[in-house]
């Protein structure tokens, strides 16, 4: 490290970040209440949200663990549908919001356990197709699951309705807050560094003695869990869920959200799932050529920039502020210097 180089204490980080956030969330949420944005910009805000969680916990499997599950979708339709279920059995209250996405992550997370146990034992091409698998045996299990049971649970294609519309642009990014505070926090532990490891050599992680089943199985859990809770906050966006909106593309959709950003980037992943969430709905008045430029813009992404925009650079404010407090400092050492 450089002599008098001076670092912003963690307190005051912490600090700065949630005065920010803070800030971020009242004045948005201030500009949505008055109209300033309109009904329908605030809605592509809270979609833009829920993408964001949707591509950062795949950032874990893909990213940070190394793997290719391509069954997001999957568990995001598990959370969203136990979720639903719930709201409407419970009613809408202050505490459908929070009870309804802890019910819909824990739903997902426990069908990422029972399929990472088996799935992770395999790499690459093979893991892709039995998660692609999962994505889609659970579509079809909440199209006809209806037939089998004898009562009307999920609709099937009728669709289910009447889910109480509980997600709002303040929920959305508090949870979107929580779940990069959390996923970020988990990668700087030695877990997350162990699951790191893993993507960079597994036969050498496991040589060093770490249990790479068991945070293979984690990651995938981790990462299931924020895709219920996504889905949970899609479920309350639409107020109306049906199996088609959870098949192969979505997943498709999520995991070009992470390559384009960055695997291993978290603030890649937001960005991406930003831009390719408002790019579509900004286009929609040269509907004949959205599709084209949507794509156009991942060709030229892929062909000058294959790592993706980030990389696996993360973004850090802190960081940031060192850079410039300790730059203006030396600016006035040298003044003073030059003035002797």
């Amino acid at each position: 490290m450089k002599k008098n180089y001076k670092q912003i204490p963690m307190p005051v980080r912490y600090a700065i970040n949630i005065l920010l956030l803070i800030v971020f969330l009242v004045v948005v949420n201030g500009l949505i209440e008055s109209k300033t944005i309109s009904f329908s910009d605030s809605k592509i805000i809270m979609l833009i949200g829920i993408n964001i969680i949707l591509a950062v916990s795949l950032n874990i499997g893909t990213g940070y663990l190394g793997q290719l599950p391509l069954g997001h979708a999957g568990f995001m339709a598990v959370g969203a549908y136990a979720s639903a279920i719930l709201m409407r059995n419970i009613g809408a209250s202050w505490l459908t919001i929070p009870i309804g996405m802890i019910f819909g992550g824990l739903v997902a997370a426990l069908f990422g356990l029972i399929i990472g146990i088996p799935a992770l034992r395999l790499k690459g091409d093979y893991l892709a197709i039995i998660t692609l698998g999962f994505g889609e045996i659970i579509r079809v299990v909440l199209l006809n699951i209806d037939d089998v049971l004898g009562f009307k649970l999920t609709y099937g294609a009728a669709s289910l309705k009447n889910i109480p519309k509980t997600t709002t642009f303040l929920n959305t990014f508090v949870v979107v807050i929580i779940t990069c505070f959390v996923i970020h926090t988990m990668m700087k532990s030695r877990h997350g560094r162990a699951i790191l490891s893993i993507r960079e050599n597994e036969i050498a992680a496991e040589s060093c003695g770490i249990k790479t089943t068991y945070y293979k199985t984690l990651g995938f859990v981790v990462s299931a869990f924020f895709a219920g809770v996504a889905g949970s906050l899609y479920a309350g966006y639409l107020g109306i869920l049906s199996p088609g909106s959870f098949g192969f593309m979505k997943s498709i959709e999520i995991l070009v959200m992470v390559v384009l950003g960055g695997m291993g980037s978290m603030i890649g992943s937001v960005a991406s799932a930003t831009v390719l969430t408002a790019l579509p709905e900004m286009l929609r008045t040269f509907a004949s050529y959205r599709i084209v430029a949507y794509s156009l813009l991942l060709i030229i992404v892929m062909i000058f920039k294959p790592s993706g925009l980030m990389g696996t650079y993360d973004f850090s404010l802190s960081h940031l502020l060192e850079k410039l407090l300790n730059s203006k400092r030396s600016i006035g050492k040298k003044s003073e210097k030059g003035g002797r």
